[in-house]
C-alpha cells in the first residue's frame, strides 16, 4: 500500500481511521481482514472440563496477551466461516492392518465438510500423492481417500510442507489435517521449518496420531509410536493434536475435528509494537473450568496482514 501525506490529513491519525473503518467494515461482513490491517487474529477453540465444545461465551469471557501484555480484544465472532483444508493420511508400511479404518475414519470428516467448506486429499509414504484440485464435492474427496496408494517411508514433515504450500494464496481460514502413526523418516524439510512456514502464512495444523502394530521383515510384530513433533507443530499454530491407542478411535477422531473446525471463535486485537519478530500469544478465559486452545505466536511484521483473511 502506498503511504502519502496530504494538506490537513495526519498519517497516523489516518492510519488509526483505516483501521477502525476496516473493523467496522468486518462487523458487518464478517471475518475478512486484509493485507495491510494491523490486526492479529486468533480461532479459537474453547472445551470444558469433560472436553466437550463450549461455542456460546461472550467476548467479555476471554483475555488476550501479546508478549504477556493484554490486549484489548478489536474483533469477535463466534459464527460459522468456512475452510479450505488439506488431509494427509500416512499410507506407509506399517499402516498395512488399518488402512481400511484410516480410510473410513477419513469419510467420516470429509461427509462433515460444509457446503462451502474445499478439500484436498493426500497421502504420504516415500512419495507425496495428492488430488487434483480443491472441491467442494464430498463424493469426488471420498473417492479420492479410497484410491490412496501405498509405500515405503514416512516423509511425514515434507507432506505437511506441500500441504502449507497447496494453501498459499487462497483466501479465507486454511487448515492441514495429518495423520501418521509413525515417526519421520524421510523427510528433507524439518518440523522447525515447517512450523516457520505455517506461522508465517497464518495455518492451522490438526495432527492425529495412532500407536500401531504391524508386521516386520524378521516376521515379528513391530509397535510404532506418533512422531513427536506433531503436538509441537499442533500447540504452536493453534489446531489439536490428539494420540490414540486403537484404530476404533479413529472416526470418532476425525469427526471430532471436524466438529472443532465448525465451532472456533475469533478474536482479533491491534498490536502496539510491529517489530517483525516473533511474539508469543496466550488466551485465557475468565470463566473457571474453562481451556483455550489457539495459536501461541505470530509473527509481528508491519507488511502482513494477521487477522484472518483465513477466516473468510
Amino acid at each position: 500500500m502506498a503511504h502519502g501525506t496530504f494538506r490537513g490529513f495526519s498519517p497516523i491519525a489516518g492510519t488509526t481511521i483505516a483501521v477502525m473503518a476496516s473493523i467496522a467494515t468486518l462487523a458487518q461482513q464478517g471475518p475478512t481482514f486484509k493485507t495491510g490491517t494491523q490486526v492479529v487474529s486468533l480461532f479459537v477453540t474453547v472445551a470444558d472440563a469433560q472436553k466437550r465444545l463450549v461455542p456460546d461465551l461472550t467476548q467479555e469471557e476471554f483475555e488476550v496477551f501479546d508478549n504477556e501484555k493484554p490486549q484489548a480484544i478489536t474483533y469477535f465472532d463466534n459464527s460459522v466461516h468456512p475452510i479450505t483444508v488439506v488431509m494427509m493420511l500416512d499410507t506407509s508400511g506399517s499402516m498395512t492392518l488399518t488402512i481400511d479404518l484410516l480410510k473410513q475414519a477419513a469419510e467420516q470428516f470429509l461427509i462433515r465438510l460444509l457446503p462451502d467448506d474445499k478439500a484436498k486429499v493426500g497421502a504420504f509414504n516415500d512419495k507425496i500423492q495428492l488430488s487434483a484440485r480443491f472441491t467442494h464435492n464430498r463424493d469426488e474427496l471420498i473417492t479420492a481417500a479410497k484410491d490412496l496408494d501405498f509405500g515405503n517411508g514416512t516423509r511425514l514433515w515434507d507432506a505437511v510442507g506441500m500441504s502449507v504450500d497447496e494453501l498459499k494464496g487462497i483466501e479465507g481460514r486454511r487448515v492441514v489435517l495429518v495423520f501418521t502413526d509413525g515417526d519421520d523418516t524421510a523427510s528433507r524439510t524439518s518440523l522447525g521449518t515447517v512450523i516457520d512456514r505455517a506461522r508465517a502464512d497464518e495455518m492451522m495444523i490438526y495432527a492425529i496420531g495412532l500407536e500401531s502394530n504391524y508386521m516386520g521383515p524378521n516376521g515379528r510384530m513391530i509397535k510404532t509410536r506418533p512422531d513427536r513433533g506433531l503436538r509441537k507443530i499442533a500447540d504452536e499454530t493453534g489446531g489439536g493434536y490428539f494420540e490414540l491407542e486403537r484404530s476404533t478411535d479413529l472416526a470418532p477422531t476425525f469427526t471430532r475435528v471436524a466438529q472443532e473446525l465448525h465451532s472456533q471463535y475469533v478474536i482479533g486485537f491491534m498490536p502496539t509494537q510491529l517489530d517483525g519478530r516473533v511474539h508469543k500469544l496466550t488466551v485465557k478465559l475468565k470463566q473457571a473450568g474453562l481451556t483455550a486452545r489457539a495459536r501461541r505466536s505470530y509473527l509481528a511484521a508491519a507488511d502482513k496482514a494477521t487477522a484472518g483473511e483465513q477466516s473468510r
